[in-house]
């Protein structure tokens, strides 16, 4: 089986809450704790279509975690359609205010790549949220060696959120895969923290493999270990809203 599938395969896995990693997840390591490393590039894959908000969630809330702010947050005029409009409510559970956010649309994966290159060498972003749909060819091994060294040089870290595609070879620094779980209800069935199945497929320097179940404090800033039940809460926009117009991956790859 090629390393690729068997990614797949892993990320399939956990969408099913199958495999070697149960339901009981590994305590949360102090290294997820502190949020991203700056000054990198991380990749997020949404474990199914979606997943799309929540691994959107997990990268906004590492980048709180690490105090990496502002965020520019990058995505095309497709997956504005398809994905949904950002939900203001939403964000602002997560801790992320209006003032430290920008929204760029642009037309296609092109100007996508375009734009996160010229952010990317922006030394006032904090991050930038890169999100594409689909197979998305033009974020290959040498577009990501671009991004990781505007990174590098600029201090912004960089987050590409991969939604609905199937992972390549690239130079992040980690990889995750992420879906959506229940979070536990709070008192008079108030919604509780947002929460996520999380899994290191990569990380630079360090042992990859682990899984965790975490939920997002936006108060600490910081995730911890979750429980397995209650009611969930959603960051993604009303889908039928987005129809009007706007106001490989190798083992040791």
């Amino acid at each position: 089986m090629s390393d690729s599938t068997a990614l797949i395969a892993r990320l399939r896995r956990i969408a099913a809450g199958t495999g070697t990693a149960q339901a009981v997840a590994a305590p949360v390591d102090a290294w997820l704790l502190q949020g991203l490393a700056r000054a990198q590039l991380h990749e997020i894959y949404a474990v199914d279509d979606e997943d799309g908000p929540s691994g959107a969630g997990f990268g906004i809330a590492m980048a709180l975690a690490a105090g990496a702010l502002p965020l520019l947050w990058l995505r095309t005029e497709s997956c504005e359609r398809q994905q949904g409009r950002l939900h203001a409510g939403g964000l602002a559970e997560l801790g992320l205010s209006a003032e430290s956010i920008v929204l760029g649309i642009v037309a296609d994966e092109p100007a996508l790549l375009r734009a996160a290159a010229d952010a990317a060498r922006c030394p006032g972003l904090g991050a930038v949220l890169v999100e594409s749909i689909g197979r998305a060819p033009g974020f290959d091994l040498t577009a990501t060696r671009r991004l990781m060294l505007a990174a590098e040089s600029s201090g912004v870290t960089v987050v590409s959120l991969r939604v609905g595609a199937a992972p390549v070879a690239s130079a992040a620094a980690t990889r995750w895969g992420v879906a959506a779980v229940p979070s536990t209800v709070l008192e008079a069935d108030a919604p509780g923290f947002p929460a996520f199945d999380v899994e290191c497929l990569r990380r630079r320097g360090g042992p990859a493999g682990q899984r965790w179940r975490v939920e997002w404090d936006r108060d600490a800033k910081s995730f911890r270990g979750a429980s397995l039940s209650g009611a969930g809460l959603s960051m993604a926009a009303d889908r039928a809203a987005a129809g009007h117009p706007a106001a490989s991956v190798r083992a040791t790859g």
